[in-house]
């Protein structure tokens, strides 16, 4: 097989949600694969800040904050921020709406407060982006108070509320400027979910990476997902791989639905594409 660019999510594919270490296997199969001529990419709603972790593992580059900064071997391709009046927009329309916002910049994650007593009822039932905010409030990623947000360009708007209702105006007033993620509404005692700008996401992205480097986006890149927000990614490639963890929506999507994250779901992945 001619050399392909996988493209792979993190939380919920390269690893457990919240998680910051790869199951070993995952890790193999990545290596194999760079070893057999094929690149690997990071491609993650995570901001750099919070992908940092991972990167020690050797990856060729990443498409971070959901399309919005794009890296090729230390080569910035594509950065594409929020323009500052839209992201004030959203801001306060969320704010009047009583929404809880996490707001990402490339070096850091601000979130207002009480989003601690919002993600208690997230179980076993709840989408992967659920989880992964709970153990990063509680663990890892350094989510720090909105009152220390500098006004360092913002990529992506995290939001998170009780009640569908509140998403009623938000959704209406900011539809020419953002693209709406809402990642499960059905989620115990929360409704959770994403905004970032019309002009890039997974997808587009991964397309400016496939143009740097000479590529052709249906016939060389395979992304690799499991929840909502890997929609326009799946899109955009042109072979698309979910996790048997992943959202139904994306398993319906997907050409082809692998084992669980859990369950050595990429090296499986890999192999069966003969990337291995």
């Amino acid at each position: 097989m001619n050399g392909k660019l996988l493209f792979l999510d993190i939380d919920g594919t390269l690893t457990e949600p919240g998680y910051n270490v790869p199951p070993a296997s995952a890790l193999e199969a990545i290596k194999k694969a760079q070893k057999n001529g094929h690149r690997v990419f990071l491609c993650s709603g995570r901001n750099l800040a919070m992908l940092k972790p991972l990167l020690s593992y050797g990856f060729d580059g990443y498409v971070a904050s959901a399309g919005g900064y794009v890296v090729c071997d230390g080569t910035v391709v594509f950065d594409r921020p929020m323009k500052p009046e839209v992201f004030e927009l959203a801001m306060d329309c969320f704010k009047r709406n009583r929404v809880f916002r996490t707001v990402e910049c490339l070096d850091g994650t601000y979130g207002d407060n009480g989003l601690e007593d919002l993600l208690e009822g997230a179980d076993e039932f709840s989408n992967s982006e659920l989880l992964r905010f709970r153990r990063q409030l509680s663990e890892t990623l350094d989510i720090k108070p909105m009152s220390e947000y500098n006004g360092a360009p913002v990529y992506k708007i995290v939001f998170m509320c009780t009640e569908k209702s509140q998403l009623d105006e938000p959704m209406e007033v900011l539809k020419d400027h953002f693209v709406f993620c809402v990642q499960n509404l059905e989620a115990v005692g929360c409704l959770n979910g994403e905004v970032f700008g019309l002009d890039f996401n997974k997808g587009i992205g991964i397309g400016k990476l496939c143009e740097f480097l000479g590529k052709d986006i249906i016939s060389d890149a395979i992304g690799f997902g499991d929840s909502m927000n890997d929609k326009e990614m799946f899109e955009a490639v042109g072979y698309s791989v979910c996790m048997d963890n992943g959202h139904p929506d994306m398993k319906a999507m997907a050409d082809y639905v692998c084992p669980a994250v859990g369950d050595d779901g990429l090296y499986k992945a890999f192999e069966h594409l003969g990337l291995i």
